[in-house]
């Protein structure tokens, strides 16, 4: 599907959008220590993942469009790209969820800047802070998965449990996307399955 140009609704998924494939490039994540690393944050002070407490979920995305701002050239088939905004709104909605089954952080990452972040978590009313990668220093630190498109490096869609620094699960490939935080909910309420 082809939106006309100036007409992209980011919170509208298209039918028929692909699938990614397990690559196996998150495999080697599970168990890792996150580096001690800064990431600048919607809220305003930076977050080093490493140091928190608890347990946290972080779902990384690709990037988020903007209402009526034209997708990149082949944005809807490049498998996994099309979808932050509905995995970001997933999250929102499952957010007291979450909190009620241990998660004492909730964030979202992505590499774009934090002035464009901060537009779609107003937008979105994301009761949570958006992480940016933007200097690639996690993406670098950690190998994750990422495909280069426009001209951009950017983030496979995923997402982790983090428990006091280090990755204990991780969701990957990520579709649909607007099922993510469901998935992270069934897995958080039933470890073991």
């Amino acid at each position: 599907m082809t939106e006309a140009p100036g007409t992209h609704d980011p919170n509208t998924l298209p039918p028929n959008i692909p699938a990614p494939l397990d690559d196996g490039g998150a495999a080697h994540l599970t168990g890792m220590t996150l580096p001690d690393l800064a990431l600048p944050a919607t809220s305003g002070a930076p977050v080093n993942l490493s140091k928190l407490k608890g347990r946290t979920v972080l779902y990384i995305y690709p990037r988020t469009g903007v209402p009526g701002v034209d997708l990149p050239p082949g944005w809807n088939d490049i498998p996994g790209a099309r979808g932050c905004t509905p995995q970001s709104c997933s999250f929102r909605d499952h957010f007291d969820e979450l909190k009620r089954l241990g998660v004492a952080q909730l964030y979202g990452l992505s590499v774009q800047g934090t002035a464009y972040q901060r537009e779609a978590a107003e937008r979105l009313h994301l009761p949570f802070a958006i992480l940016s990668d933007e200097k690639l220093a996690l993406t670098k630190a950690l190998n994750l998965p990422a495909f280069v498109t426009s001209g951009m490096t950017l983030l496979k869609r995923m997402a982790w449990v983090i428990d006091d620094g280090v990755i204990t699960k991780v969701f990957y490939p990520v579709f649909p996307p607007d099922k993510s935080a469901a998935e992270v909910v069934a897995w958080l309420s039933n470890p073991s399955s």
